[in-house]
């Protein structure tokens, strides 16, 4: 469900190609030098990046990559989803300031061919070098460009979407410099980092700045967990790695928040120790294998936590159980909370994600849940990832057979709306068609298409079922509401607390 967001979502930001890309830097970890700087007459003066400049910039590379013009006016097409500047449904604010960047940046003049800028770091002698992929998706040719300016024509070893990390090859007659690995896990919030990239194409460009927060959550993709750092980074910067107070790489620019289009200091890097596994994988095999347990899950915010009487705190309500897979077989079923996945405490629905991504193929976890007032456990066998399908976007109907409850007017699921939008056979509820703002439930999250499946864990299997459920609910206002909804093809669970209002009857 989230892989067309996360496609999306690394075009919108690519230095390379049409889209104004900006990417940034993330950490340069703990530099003593910084904390306690030298003195010089009773005044204090800044710590010097010299050293490690000189030992970072000859791994650094620039990338320049040639597409066809129709090849990124579809591509800018599909991140946009055709619609401009409009934030989509499910998307934030956020978002949508970072659509502002998808405008056309390539050679004037070159007609059917475009140019973008890119970055890399090299992490073996023999040529590898590590990059975006959205740096090089669509490439028709791609050009390595080293601290020398010596060029060198690239090609792609593998490249995976979800991570948004590629890796790429060139051939050179003599060894070259390599990058070295940090531990992310060990810079701090605070701590100086250096980012090293060619920003507008001006390769061997180094920003200061300091890891401004840690673990987020961008909406990228499934897997995020973005280092978050203050360097000034800019359009071109994608790719390039961040280093520590030792000159090791600790994360690798990948996008940056802005209102108006230039740096203002929000910028998020992979962090290396999330990176480097994928980077093995891309190198040993060219593609990525993750593992996967067949769930949808999603945060237990305090609503949900009280609509189903868990008091833990945290946790990942799972909201969807994919019939045969892992988790099925395994026995967990919707409405379940997983609050242990191994040795992890998984205080959110991410931290599962991450956790059982990474997890080898075949290896049977140990899962702690929490159902009906208990706790339990399953272990299920983690399987390969398979792939999946955009899930097509709900639209509505308005005909014969509508109720208008409430403030709420909805009609039930028959074939003709399982057509419609796209259901499966077994999807059964009410179809959502307008919530009036003075409706008890205008602040439950609901939109046009959703299919409200069940309220307060009872199924909706009539128009009259749906309306006392819907009564009942709206009556007890000290009652936290519990809805399981349908939306694009995908369940999620919706919790809230009726609002008064004059649409009661």
């Amino acid at each position: 469900m989230l892989i067309p967001l996360s496609r999306a979502f690394a075009r919108l930001f690519t230095g390379t190609s049409s889209l104004p890309a900006l990417i940034l830097l993330a950490a340069l970890a703990g530099l003593p030098a910084a904390a306690e700087p030298p003195s010089h007459g009773g005044r204090s003066v800044m710590p010097s990046f010299a050293a490690v400049v000189q030992q970072a910039l000859p791994t650094v590379v620039n990338i320049t990559v040639v597409r066809s013009e129709q090849d990124v006016m579809d591509q800018d097409q599909d991140a946009a989803g055709g619609s401009g500047n409009r934030a989509q449904p499910g998307q934030s604010p956020f978002d949508e300031l970072l659509r502002r960047f998808f405008e056309p940046f390539g050679d004037e003049g070159s007609g059917s061919r475009v140019t973008a800028q890119g970055s890399g770091f090299i992490i073996d002698p023999t040529g590898l070098i590590v990059s975006s992929t959205h740096v090089i998706a669509g490439a028709r040719d791609i050009t390595v460009v080293l601290q020398d300016n010596s060029r060198y024509p690239a090609e792609i070893v593998g490249s995976d979407e979800l991570s948004d990390l590629a890796l790429l090859r060139i051939r050179t007659p003599r060894p070259l410099p390599t990058v070295v690995w940090g531990d992310s896990d060990a810079v701090m919030v605070g701590d100086w980092v250096l980012a090293v990239g060619s920003p507008f194409g001006l390769g061997g460009t180094v920003s200061a700045g300091i890891l401004s927060a840690r673990g987020r959550d961008i909406h990228a993709g499934p897997y995020d967990n973005f280092l978050q750092i203050d360097a000034p980074l800019n359009r071109g910067n994608s790719g390039g790695p961040t280093f520590n107070g030792a000159g090791e790489v600790i994360g690798i620019n990948t996008a940056i928040y802005t209102p108006s289009g230039g740096s203002v200091g929000i910028g998020f890097a992979i962090p290396s120790n999330d990176a480097r596994p994928i980077i093995e994988q891309l190198r040993a095999r060219g593609k990525i294998v993750r593992g996967w347990l067949g769930i949808s899950t999603q945060e237990v915010t305090p609503e949900i936590a009280r609509g189903f009487g868990f008091t833990d705190g945290g946790g990942a309500l799972v909201s969807e159980v994919t019939p045969g897979g892992p988790a099925d077989r395994a026995g967990l079923r919707q409405g379940d909370i997983v609050i242990g996945f191994d040795d992890l405490r998984t205080t959110k629905s991410r931290e599962l994600a991450l956790a059982v991504a990474k997890a080898p193929i075949g290896h049977k976890a140990k899962i702690t849940l929490w159902r009906d007032g208990r706790r339990m456990t399953v272990s299920p066998v983690i399987s390969e990832i398979p792939k999946t399908s955009t899930a097509r976007t709900a639209t509505h109907r308005d005909e014969d057979g509508v109720s208008d409850l409430l403030g709420m007017r909805f009609t039930m699921v028959d074939d003709a709306v399982r057509r419609e939008l796209g259901l499966a056979a077994n999807v059964a509820g009410i179809v959502v068609l307008e919530i009036r703002g003075d409706s008890p439930f205008a602040s439950a999250g609901l939109d046009r298409g959703d299919v409200i499946e069940e309220i307060d864990r009872h199924a909706v299997t009539s128009a009259q079922r749906a309306a006392a459920l819907l009564r009942d609910a709206a009556v007890n206002r000290s009652h936290t509401v519990l809805l399981l909804i349908n939306r694009d093809g995908s369940q999620r669970y919706l919790a809230f607390s009726p609002s008064a209002s004059d649409a009661m009857e």
